[in-house]
């Protein structure tokens, strides 16, 4: 198992990093449909059929077929054939004609490179209602009928190992934020800080009376502060939940394969709440400045938490991994000699003897890109993953993977925005090739050739930084004007303006 996990770890440093062949995405099956109650959502691009003389085999015609694009694309079956060329790599974005996002948004996004068979990326655009669960005060549902609340909603999901879980998140995600906030519509409404308790639904039995089980009084001589701002950061951290949870469950019989990254904005009330679980980014660029709105979460940047999983649960390691770093693989003939490591509790560095166990492939390796839990995944947050398991081993990866995003909050009504302020969403083919500061820099070129008023500049700008990330054709590869590689991955972005007439409505 050893030299099995050696030769996948040479493989993937002279290769550059690049995952193997991924597995073709099957369609999410009609269970996965809103129920009759949900806000309306037309169905997804038509798939694509093959030509009439084609002489591809059956199951291979079935596969393509599945491929599917955002709803708000609007593609044609032509279109869709040309958004899944590899070789034109045409950008995509929503046509002129017809209904605009939400907030005039814009939103492009270009197939990868030959990196797998379809765009693995997966979009969403919503205006979601939500009708509260129950009164606080106790009141039948019916007298809260009328005071629900409205939340807009989009959502960028970077598949790996297949579509099928970021399809599936891009259909559901947003259903399970609703039911999360259905129990705090009337709350969030209300100014008062936030019950305790919710009332006892009505037809349950009561609890015995659990005074004996109360320790001293003395840490709880007062309550915690809530917030409604954290009630909201709570319902989106469980929905990222729920949605695993389906994933798991519906795994086998639903076909959902890989996992997906997931980054979310959910706007409410007047505040912006940006979820993100993996390697996508979000930022806001406001008069020019940068505010960071996201994190990465790869191997590097949640070395300590994996290794501390490791270490108090040494069984999902098995007798192939350590927990422990060393700046390279330790050899043989080390054996007995200090060498600098660090665990869990260490962001420095220090010496150790080197004893039999260190021999052990490392939990995390490599470095950028590069790096790897268990020389197999480069992503430490996210939804899915649940059949993923190390290369020629049983060993699963997923106890490794949290589906918890964090979670940021950017308060609208603080500032006076102007409709060059927007809120950039993309995935990792975006930020790969592209700084933060190149960013804003498109930005300010981009919108300030283009009136204020004008709703076509947000799709623009979304364009703009796919195309600039993608490069042109050159080298028998994609390439910068710098000449350097442009990415190679699936390129997905939304731009989100912040101010101007119209876009809150």
């Amino acid at each position: 198992m050893l030299n099995r996990v050696r030769s996948a770890v040479a493989h993937l440093v002279s290769s550059g990093g690049a995952p193997p062949p991924r597995p073709k995405s099957p369609d999410l099956p009609n269970a996965t449909s809103a129920p009759p109650a949900a806000a309306p959502e037309a169905p997804r691009s038509p798939p694509a059929k093959a030509g009439s003389g084609s002489a591809t085999p059956a199951k291979a015609v079935e596969t393509r077929a599945s491929f599917s694009r955002p709803t708000f694309l609007q593609l044609s079956p032509g279109g869709l054939r040309r958004a899944d060329d590899h070789a034109g790599r045409a950008v995509q974005s929503p046509p002129d004609t017809g209904r605009r996002l939400p907030w005039s948004t814009g939103y492009a996004e270009v197939i990868n490179a030959g990196k797998s068979r379809h765009n693995e990326d997966q979009a969403c655009c919503e205006v979601v209602y939500v009708e509260g669960r129950r009164s606080v005060t106790g009141a039948p549902r019916e007298l809260s009928r009328g005071q629900g609340l409205c939340f807009y909603y989009w959502g960028l999901f970077d598949g790996h190992a297949g579509g099928g879980a970021a399809e599936m998140a891009s259909r559901l995600l947003h259903r399970h934020i609703r039911e999360q906030l259905k129990d705090l519509v009337e709350i969030l409404q209300d100014p008062s800080p936030p019950p305790l308790c919710l009332p006892t639904t009505p037809g349950t039995p009561d609890s015995s009376d659990p005074s004996h089980l109360l320790g001293p009084q003395s840490c709880w001589s007062s309550q915690k502060e809530v917030t409604h701002e954290s009630l909201v950061v709570g319902a989106i951290e469980n929905a990222f939940q729920l949605m695993d949870e389906q994933m798991a469950r519906e795994r086998r019989g639903h076909q959902v394969e890989g996992g997906c990254c997931a980054l979310v904005v959910v706007y409410l009330l007047g505040k912006v709440y940006v979820a993100n679980a993996g390697d996508s980014r979000a930022i806001i660029v406001r008069n020019g400045e940068i505010i960071p709105m996201s994190r990465e979460f790869t191997p590097e940047t949640e070395r300590q938490r994996l290794q501390l999983l490791g270490f108090l649960k040494p069984e999902l390691l098995g007798s192939e991994f350590t927990h422990l770093e060393f700046p390279r693989r330790v050899l043989p003939k080390e054996l007995g000699q200090r060498m600098l490591y660090r665990d869990q509790n260490m962001t420095g560095w220090a010496y150790k003897k080197i004893e039999l166990e260190d021999l052990r492939f490392p939990l995390v390796c490599g470095e950028g890109k590069k790096a790897r839990v268990m020389a197999t995944i480069g992503v430490t947050r996210g939804l899915g993953d649940h059949n993923l398991k190390v290369c020629s081993s049983t060993l699963p990866i997923k106890p490794f993977l949290s589906c918890f995003p964090e979670v940021r909050v950017y308060d609208l009504t603080q500032y006076e925005h102007c409709p060059d302020d927007v809120l950039v969403l993309g995935t990792d083919g975006l930020w790969d090739v592209t700084t933060d500061y190149e960013v804003a820099a498109t930005v300010d070129r981009v919108l300030s050739a283009y009136e204020p008023n004008d709703h076509s500049r947000y799709t623009a700008l979304a364009q703009a930084l796919v195309l600039g990330a993608r490069g042109t054709p050159r080298d028998r590869g994609w390439r910068l004007p710098n000449n350097k590689l442009g990415s190679g991955d699936d390129i997905s972005v939304f731009v989100i303006p912040l101010g101007g007439p119209g876009s809150y409505s």
